[in-house]
């Protein structure tokens, strides 16, 4: 132990750790939001009171979409605030190789696209076939299917 001395770290802006807080409260809230519709969606449709029957959807369910977003940009901006708020240095680390990751996958998404383009219009065209013949057994992939029919 040192006597009398005190440990000084490098300080950060102020400005620069409420801003970096900020910006992933808001990330961390519509994380929770995009859960809680994930969630609420899924009583409605009575998934929750039957847990069995999350495997027994026939086509894509689009609740599957707001509940792993939401969970991921759930933990994103909780290790964002709390790492920026308390200089919590390894929350700092998890939250930027996360968003290192996810930049490269979008980064390798989008380039694999444009390179396997006509096996990517194939296989889209066969999800949307299989989804159109579950049309009715969904009124959320119906909803879906209407919105992108009219826009």
């Amino acid at each position: 132990m040192m006597s009398g001395k005190h440990y000084k770290g490098q300080e950060v802006s102020c400005c620069i750790k409420y801003f970096i807080f900020g910006f992933n409260i808001i990330f961390w809230l519509l994380g929770v939001a995009f859960l809680g519709i994930g969630l609420w969606a899924w009583s409605e449709k009575g998934v929750l009171s039957n847990i069995s029957s999350i495997t027994d959807l026939g086509g894509f369910d689009p609740v599957w979409l707001f509940l792993v977003v939401g969970g991921v940009m759930f933990i994103l901006g909780f290790a964002g605030c709390i790492g920026a708020l308390r200089e919590n240095t390894l929350l700092l680390k998890f939250f930027s190789v996360f968003l290192g990751i996810i930049f490269f996958l979008e980064l390798t998404a989008g380039v694999l696209a444009f390179v396997f383009k006509d096996w990517i219009k194939d296989q889209l065209n066969f999800f949307i076939n299989n989804n159109i013949r579950a049309y009715r057994d969904d009124i959320d992939l119906q909803n879906l299917i209407d919105f992108t029919q009219e826009y």
